[in-house]
């Protein structure tokens, strides 16, 4: 195993951002960026030992400066959606950005994904690791108390990518983070992933209106589009006559995960029959979003030159469920001061 560092850009304040690389002793190489602890590029190989790119991005520092769609993204302080841009804790109510109509999706305007972080890189037992650290300020984006994050991407030999999440806070606060890559098994420039197959172990999924708000209902997947539990080409149902679908022009929803605390589970599955490049997803997290990047139009130039169609990659946000907060029979995204917050999310890369 190997790892490299190398400059990728300045930031538009003049920082000098880095450009981390990892290859394995099995035909993987990842690449990350210390501008937004974002994960770049992860070339896996496919049954016949061809590495391609999974993850959709950019080239260069520049592109992710904007970044509009999150492509490789470390999402913080919380991912998701809080209803009417608000919360209360602790009987006091904190206010943060509306940039998603009323409400805030993904923590507003200037989210952990667009901050230079500090990185360090080390070998341990699992693998070689990069490991991103930043400390938000009392008051950041809206959220009380000083955080403290660790953000650790682990790159084994078996072709699988770790990502362990820590956080401390000063004061009582809320958290969630996920990682917001969007993944394609044929290659991040192979075009749509409709005719690839996914699996979501989960019974449930929460309810979310037009503005995708939950309610706090949980709804059976059983006899609608969002039944993964028999794995399914993601276009197989994607444009059926279905409300949820239809307002989000494909799938961007949250499934209620079987998983249980402080232990890491096998939650999903996608598999690419052509090339037979397959991913598992593993978490300890209540709940995945699981997006079709329904918002790209072919605009967005990413890497090499390939142009970003609609669903040309799918995301596997591990998370607690959005708006959760506000919601009090959700799980609570809670931390407490002085108390530490841990959770791990897995990519592992298997060919079928």
């Amino acid at each position: 195993m190997a790892i490299s560092k190398e400059i990728f850009g300045q930031t538009k304040d003049g920082q000098t951002a880095h450009l981390y690389t990892i290859t394995n002793n099995n035909g993987m190489m990842a690449k990350f960026t210390d501008f937004g602890a974002i994960l770049v590029s992860l070339e896996v190989p496919d049954r016949d030992g061809k590495a391609e790119d999974v993850v959709l991005g950019f080239d260069n520092l520049e592109d992710y400066l904007g970044n509009l769609f999150c492509l490789g993204a470390t999402i913080g302080r919380f991912a998701n959606r809080i209803s009417g841009a608000s919360f209360v804790l602790n009987g006091t109510r904190y206010e943060l950005d509306k940039n998603d109509r009323q409400n805030t999706l993904h923590s507003g305007f200037n989210g952990f994904h667009k901050r230079l972080w500090e990185a360090d890189t080390y070998e341990d037992e699992l693998g070689q690791i990069v490991a991103f650290t930043y400390t938000s300020e009392d008051g950041d984006q809206g959220y009380p108390g000083t955080l403290d994050v660790t953000v650790r991407y682990i790159v084994t030999d078996d072709n699988t990518l770790i990502i362990e999440y820590e956080a401390e806070s000063d004061k009582d606060t809320i958290v969630n983070f996920t990682n917001h890559s969007y993944f394609n098994m044929a290659g991040h420039d192979s075009g749509s992933i409709l005719d690839q197959k996914v699996w979501i172990d989960a019974d449930y999924y929460t309810y979310v209106n037009q503005e995708s708000i939950p309610n706090g209902e949980l709804c059976k997947v059983e006899g609608t589009p969002m039944d993964f539990r028999v794995m399914k080409n993601v276009g197989q149902d994607i444009y059926a006559d279905f409300e949820l679908t239809k307002w989000c022009n494909g799938y961007d929803h949250n499934w209620v995960l079987k998983t249980k605390e402080n232990e890491v589970s096998l939650v999903a599955k996608m598999v690419d029959e052509k090339s037979g490049r397959a991913m598992e997803v593993y978490t300890d997290l209540p709940g995945m979003q699981f997006y079709t990047s329904n918002g790209f139009d072919g605009r967005t130039k990413g890497k090499n030159g390939a142009h970003y169609v609609k669903h040309a990659g799918c995301c596997f946000e591990t998370q607690y469920f959005p708006d959760a907060i506000n919601i009090p029979s959700f799980k609570q995204p809670i931390l407490r001061a002085g108390e530490e917050f841990s959770t791990t999310t897995v990519y592992k890369f298997i060919t079928v």
